[in-house]
């Protein structure tokens, strides 16, 4: 049965974020954040982060059609309304045809996790998108990690 996960990077060591991956037999990261190449994204900057997953035999894929705008982001900081941002993500997402757009490829393997750097899903736009995506392919499991 296929699985979708998700996990955030920040508060975890690279040693416990990969033994989690493992443990999950995760085998396609979709990485879900805008910018993946600056310094605050550490062991996850895209380039050393593919080679990282490909000592698990993990595969990787940017898709920047599941990631919030800088504006959509600034204005969730600034009023906190998590409600809102949910909202206007969803749209954002939508307009985008990201679920559509996820094709064959990625839906061929069976351990899905969308990663972001928040360390907690709850009020997190990767949460958004993996109820998004169960809606369109039913029965398949969202974790949290």
């Amino acid at each position: 049965m296929k699985s979708l996960y998700t996990i955030g990077f920040t508060q975890k060591s690279a040693e416990s974020f990969f033994n989690i991956l493992k443990v999950n037999q995760i085998d396609l990261i979709v990485d879900v954040r805008l910018n993946n190449k600056g310094q605050l994204a550490g062991y996850t900057k895209e380039r050393d982060f593919k080679y990282f997953l490909s000592l698990f035999g993990i595969n990787f894929l940017h898709m920047v059609d599941f990631a919030p705008t800088k504006e959509l982001r600034k204005a969730y900081h600034s009023d906190r309304d998590c409600s809102k941002y949910r909202k206007e993500y969803l749209k954002l997402i939508r307009s985008r045809s990201a679920v559509a757009n996820l094709g064959k490829t990625v839906l061929a393997h069976e351990h899905i996790c969308l990663l972001c750097s928040e360390p907690e899903a709850d009020q997190c736009h990767r949460r958004f998108a993996a109820e998004e995506i169960v809606k369109r392919f039913k029965n398949i499991p969202i974790k949290h990690l």
